[in-house]
């Protein structure tokens, strides 16, 4: 570890750089912080945290900038507290009140927010529906040779099939079947759903044909959905930060933005791990080197679900990001629940 006075000017310069995007000299932060010590004082400490790694110096100007050391750093020791105001969280409140009606809104609507808010690039990866648990299944009439068949999760996901029934079967059967399938499936993951269960349910409905035309919704339901949801939100936002401004350095993270695969695998990494932040070089991809990626997980009821992720420049306002992902999460919860029950 630096010692006190080093991390005090340290904190400076991270502070200073984030707000304005400038290269900081020993001079600025003589006259706007309150440091104690000359500014030739300043420059010798700001020449041995460049030779520890912590900053950068840029050849075209007299100032420094953080280094991804130095923002590491900065985030897990010197941070300040940054607690949302009673004003952002009323933006929150409002917005998913007034917004999300449907559960297929709400994450969307969150990768929209968190883009609104921070002004960066938001990420939400939604959970598989095959992580869900059985809710229940069922029926609703819609002619006399057809139903809807409807399957719900925990989560408050819905998969809903048009499906035809079969000769002899009358929407009577179809109401008796769903019965029976709640009473064996309710709890259960999609996933953990095995054949044994399905021969069970089967066997007590008594009707091979009846039986296969329903739980076709099922295998569907697995087939369709089996991968997450990546839902991005304000990837214009970047072309506005002093950083990007170089068509070539956001043209190759927009690319990068567009590999559905290659961002849900980057999510992914993180799942399980709260709240976690990856800066600049510590990023595994090439593409997003000059960039952080603050990333939260959610849960309901305790069982893991997706996360949450804002990429932007390092220059990012870690603090406020950092506060602003844990409320969202908490939101997040609260109106999946209210959606649902």
């Amino acid at each position: 570890m630096i010692d006190e006075r080093k991390q005090h000017i340290l904190q400076a310069v991270i502070q200073d750089y984030i707000s304005s995007a400038e290269p900081v000299g020993s001079r600025t932060l003589a006259r706007k912080y309150d440091l104690g010590v000359s500014p030739a004082t300043i420059r010798n400490e700001m020449a041995d945290l460049e030779m520890l790694g912590y900053l950068e110096h840029i050849h075209t100007s007299s100032g420094r900038i953080p280094s991804s050391k130095g923002y590491r750093l900065y985030v897990d020791s010197l941070l300040p507290v940054k607690p949302m105001t009673d004003a952002e969280k009323a933006i929150i409140d409002k917005w998913y009140k007034t917004k999300v009606q449907r559960i297929d809104q709400v994450f969307q609507e969150t990768a929209k927010l968190i883009s609104k808010m921070t002004k960066n690039v938001s990420l939400v990866l939604a959970p598989q529906i095959s992580k869900a648990a059985f809710k229940c299944m069922q029926f609703l009439p819609l002619d006399d040779h057809r139903v809807i068949a409807v399957l719900m999760t925990d989560a408050g996901f819905v998969e809903n099939r048009i499906m035809e029934m079969p000769d002899g079967a009358s929407f009577e059967d179809f109401q008796r079947m769903a019965q029976v399938a709640n009473g064996h499936l309710s709890g259960h993951t999609l996933e953990t759903i095995h054949t044994k269960s399905l021969k069970q349910i089967e066997s007590a409905i008594g009707d091979k044909g009846l039986y296969d035309s329903a739980f076709d919704l099922i295998s569907k339901a697995l087939d369709s959905d089996r991968r997450e949801h990546l839902y991005l939100g304000g990837t214009t936002e970047l072309m506005t930060q002093p950083e990007f401004h170089n068509v070539d350095k956001v043209k190759e993270i927009l690319l990068m933005l567009e590999e559905d695969q290659l961002m849900k695998d980057i999510l992914r990494s993180h799942l399980g791990d709260g709240l976690t932040v990856s800066i600049g070089q510590e990023n595994e991809y090439s593409g997003i080197k000059d960039c952080s990626i603050i990333t939260a997980t959610y849960h309901l009821d305790g069982e893991l679900l997706g996360s949450l992720a804002v990429l932007g420049p390092t220059r990012m306002e870690y603090g406020r990001t950092m506060s602003l992902l844990n409320y969202m999460n908490q939101n997040l919860n609260e109106v999946v629940k209210r959606l649902n029950w």
